[in-house]
């Protein structure tokens, strides 16, 4: 009888003494050769792409900037593939020994096995054996857990029935002549279940041992080969112990039986102690480690921001699942060390047990990655007590905002835009208003503090040192609003609006977007930053004046790369030109004057935090902002290479007011802060603005 009969064959007597057709036996070849024909016992003509290109899922990464500090990870199934040449020989040997120790004398289908299983399991009262070899063992889980197929199709591999087996076989003869032993033996070994939540060997070696495929024992191999047949409830970890000893014992006598290692080897390694070095591996943001808690909520937007990436999936739902399946490695642009300062300043505003919050951002300029994001809040979904959404613990975003969280008003930052779109629209620096102590505007408004007969009348905080006549930039160095209100009408205020939206200030609350759509040429209280919107929002505005009119999508990744190792795009930075860059070298000009810098050309007369500077050493940019009654409190500042926002509010009651007091700490806060994360870096200027955008008038500046 030639080969390709003997495969027909072995394929039909292992269908029926699989699917436990003893009584049939006799009958069984005849019956299913003339029922099936030769045709449907012969091996597969072609492979279906799980067997050609299998994507079993595998567990994504998040590490921190240096690539090496995991931060989480994400997964539906502990898995990482590793090549079968970085798996301990003494683990193949084991695997083999306890699966198929004939693995490399048949083609896909064991005529021995398929003969000792047909004569054990004619016995009655015996125990049932099976016939499986490990080629079709892995058949069967390849199919079964290929998300690119159906429900239906992934049950069908595993279903109890003839059908099932004789395609098995058919599959693992076709297999065998398309792919190598020792690629079948690692994509196995990379598939299997070995309990305990570990699929694949270096999982498995992680979580039983803490260690990786290359420098597995031969007593550790033995007992991770031996778990594969009853991975559930042999599992030392959590089942029997004893089981997955006496299965360890069992693997070694077979790998002494068949020579691959000596009497002696096997009997140490059988007297060896269980030794177990259990380590679990963090599933998602609230795995993070309590002792940097405070990672999850930079973990936390990273996921939203995934969530938002077109190339990984047509939905949200989609792209997590391309996470949670797909072994990405991202590396992230979490800095731990400017992570950890941050931490330490924010608690130096408010303690952890303050109901107040100060949420703070980091973003650098001209990429847009994010060093660090940190609250005084636990990321945890522990319970809180009633009527405290976000306080002690939490998991919404305070700091980037999103999933119900739209952010705290601004205050006086928001003065920027109104600069800019200024700026833009051909006005100088060197604009000149006699700023009074209470401006009647043409905005219409209703009744309130800021209403004088149905128009918006704003009022300067400081009378004394803020009325007269000013420019943008002493009017931006000493926060005077009505200087800031006049010049809104100067430009029209939907401008000032659609310069806040280019540079990233994302309208959460649906009032406001309602105002941006419908009232935008109306809405002259948007340059005090009514509106409400976060600190991530907010450095990565004035990140772009740092940039000279660059604009960057904040990110959270460095590079991404593919389970084989590839980078793809979506980590690469995402930037444009969004303000000429005369404009922007401008405006970072009058951002000294807030902060105690002094201006390229020496205008700056006060500002509101000019503490700042002095301590820092370095040319340095912000603002600082309060809303009405002081509610929030807010500073931001920047240099060429660092921009940083905080916002000190009460998430919880809007009506809190913080009080001016805490504007000092912040203050001296993000001071510190920069101080810190800067310590290494070059002392850099800004590039002063032209004679002309500083003192004439021209036509619109958007030449780039």
């Amino acid at each position: 009888m030639n080969r390709a009969h003997l495969d027909k064959l072995f394929t039909v007597l292992l269908a029926g003494v699989l699917a436990g057709l003893v009584l049939a036996a006799a009958a069984l070849p005849a019956a299913l050769v003339f029922g099936l024909g030769f045709k449907g016992l012969m091996p597969y003509a072609e492979l279906p792409e799980s067997l050609r290109e299998p994507q079993p899922a595998q567990r994504s990464n998040l590490y921190a900037n240096d690539g090496r500090t995991l931060i989480t990870s994400f997964y539906v199934e502990d898995r990482v593939d590793v090549p079968v040449t970085e798996v301990a020989p003494v683990m193949r040997q084991a695997i083999v020994a306890a699966e198929d120790v004939r693995f490399y004398q048949h083609h896909g289908v064991d005529v021995r096995g398929v003969l000792r299983a047909f004569t054990v399991n004619r016995r009655e009262g015996g125990t049932r054996q099976g016939a499986s070899t490990l080629t079709m063992q892995y058949v069967r889980n390849a199919l079964a857990s290929d998300p690119r197929l159906t429900e239906e199709q992934r049950a069908r591999a595993t279903e109890i029935s003839t059908g099932r087996k004789i395609r098995e076989a058919r599959y693992a003869l076709a297999l065998e002549r398309e792919v190598s032993k020792d690629e079948i033996l690692g994509r196995y070994l990379n598939i299997a279940y070995f309990g305990a939540g570990a699929y694949g060997i270096a999982a498995a070696s992680k979580r039983y041992f803490s260690t990786t495929p290359p420098k597995l024992t031969l007593a550790q191999a033995a007992l991770l080969a031996g778990l594969v047949r009853s991975p559930d409830s042999d599992d030392p970890i959590n089942g029997n112990a004893d089981a997955a000893l006496d299965r360890r014992a069992y693997v070694l006598d077979r790998m002494v039986e068949t020579g691959q290692v000596t009497a002696e080897d096997g009997a140490r390694a059988k007297a060896a102690k269980l030794d177990l070095r259990p380590s679990a591996t963090p599933n998602d943001c609230t795995s993070v480690t309590a002792e940097h808690n405070d990672w999850g909520f930079f973990c936390d937007w990273f996921t939203q921001w995934w969530n938002a990436q077109p190339a990984f999936g047509k939905s949200p739902e989609e792209r997590q699942r391309t996470l949670r399946r797909g072994g990405w490695s991202v590396v992230s642009s979490l800095d731990p060390d400017v992570q950890r300062k941050t931490v330490e300043q924010v608690l130096g505003i408010y303690a952890a047990t303050n109901k107040r919050a100060a949420p703070t951002a980091v973003v650098q300029p001209g990429t847009g990655r994010v060093l660090a994001m940190a609250v005084n809040r636990n990321y945890s979904v522990a319970p809180n007590p009633d009527g405290q959404e976000n306080y002690p613990n939490t998991v919404n975003q305070l700091i980037a905002g999103g999933g119900g969280i739209v952010g705290y008003q601004a205050g006086s930052t928001f003065k920027l835009f109104t600069m800019l779109a200024a700026l833009e629209a051909g006005l100088p620096l060197d604009t000149e208003y006699d700023a009074p102590a209470t401006l009647v505007t043409d905005y219409a408004t209703g009744s309130g503090p800021a209403g004088c007969g149905g128009h918006w009348c704003p009022s300067n905080a400081n009378p004394t040192w803020m009325d007269g006549l000013r420019t943008m930039w002493s009017a931006f160095g000493r926060s005077v609003n009505t200087y800031y209100a006049w010049l809104i009408q100067q430009v029209g205020a939907d401008r000032v609006v659609e310069m806040a939206e280019r540079l990233g200030i994302v309208l959460r609350a649906p009032d406001d977007a309602r105002l941006a759509r419908e009232g935008a040429k109306s809405w002259g209280p948007f340059t005090l930053g009514v509106v409400a919107t976060t600190p991530l929002d907010l450095a990565g505005a004035y990140a772009t004046v740092a940039a000279e009119g660059i604009w960057c999508r904040p990110t959270p990744v460095i590079a991404i790369s593919d389970s084989s190792g590839r980078k793809v795009a979506a980590g690469n930075p995402d930037c444009r030109q969004a303000l000429d860059t005369d404009v922007a070298r401008a405006a970072a000009d009058a951002a000294r004057c807030p902060v105690g810098d002094q201006s390229m050309y020496r205008r700056c007369d006060g500002g509101t935090a000019e503490e700042l500077q002095p301590g820092l050493r370095r040319p340095l940019g912000g603002k600082t902002g309060s809303s009405d009654g002081n509610e929030t409190e807010t500073v931001v500042a920047f240099t060429p290479q660092l921009a940083v926002a905080t916002i000190a509010a009460n998430p919880d009651n809007p009506r809190d007011a913080v009080g001016g007091g805490v504007q000092t700490r912040q203050i001296a806060a993000v001071g510190r802060l920069l101080a810190y994360a800067l310590r290494d870096q070059p002392v850099l200027d800004f590039v002063p603005p032209s004679q002309s955008v500083a003192f004439q008038q021209t036509a619109p500046r958007t030449t780039n």
